[in-house]
């Protein structure tokens, strides 16, 4: 994750334009990198943290000992979710730092602050443990590790994308994907995405539902 995380800063911090650069927006975009991936990453850990166990058979066990199902998906929310915020920290952290020495490196005037910096970091740290929630709901309602993984990724790798934004299918409404809301919770884009406040909302909502609906079908399947 570290190493995405400084190769997709890098790429973007030497590869655009100056001319680019130069906007607030495009500075946001570069170091949100770390926000982006961290919150991959949390979400395939939260789905890992129930696929793996469904796939190895260790699954039985777990609910041997916990016979209420719900309880242990909620447990895993709960630890699944600690660890992505630090996956979050770590990589917005990371995206940040390595961001703005790159951009002063090519004698870039940085536009962003404190604030923003603490935005970003704070913003991929929440970011990270409610997407590291998401993936275990959808871990447990898919249950097949392959899939799940490669439904994440996909997801926000490139259906999102076309979704989302000023050019995205949805336009305004893709403004409320998992996805842009994570990205508005760190300020990025904030013409376009919704407020921080707004976002770490929306993507809770989706935290919470997941979870459930993942907690409601795991408890209902059978696990053999």
């Amino acid at each position: 994750m570290t190493s995405l995380v400084l190769l997709a800063v890098l790429l973007h911090a030497f590869g655009l334009r100056v001319e680019s650069l130069s906007d607030v927006s495009i500075q946001l975009m570069v170091l949100g990198r770390g926000e982006f991936l961290g919150a991959l990453f949390a979400a395939l850990l939260g789905a890992i943290s129930v696929t793996g166990e469904i796939r190895h058979g260790t699954i039985r066990s777990t609910f041997l000992f916990t016979p209420v199902r719900n309880r242990v998906i909620w447990s895993k929310v709960l630890v699944s979710g600690a660890i992505g915020v630090g996956f979050g920290l770590a990589a917005g952290t990371i995206g940040a730092v390595a961001g703005t020495a790159a951009l002063k490196a090519r004698g870039i005037d940085l536009l962003l602050d404190g604030s923003n910096d603490a935005l970003l970091i704070a913003g991929a740290s929440a970011a990270g443990g409610l997407w590291a929630a998401i993936g275990v709901g959808i871990g447990a309602i898919v249950r097949n590790q392959v899939p799940t993984l490669i439904g994440i990724c996909a997801w926000l790798l490139f259906v999102e994308g076309v979704l989302a934004g000023d050019v995205g299918v949805l336009g305004d409404i893709g403004r409320l994907l998992p996805g842009s809301a994570a990205s508005a919770i760190s300020g990025q884009d904030p013409g376009t995405l919704l407020a921080p406040e707004v976002g770490l909302a929306v993507l809770a909502l989706y935290a919470f539902a997941l979870a459930l609906a993942g907690a409601v079908t795991i408890s209902r399947r059978d696990v053999g």
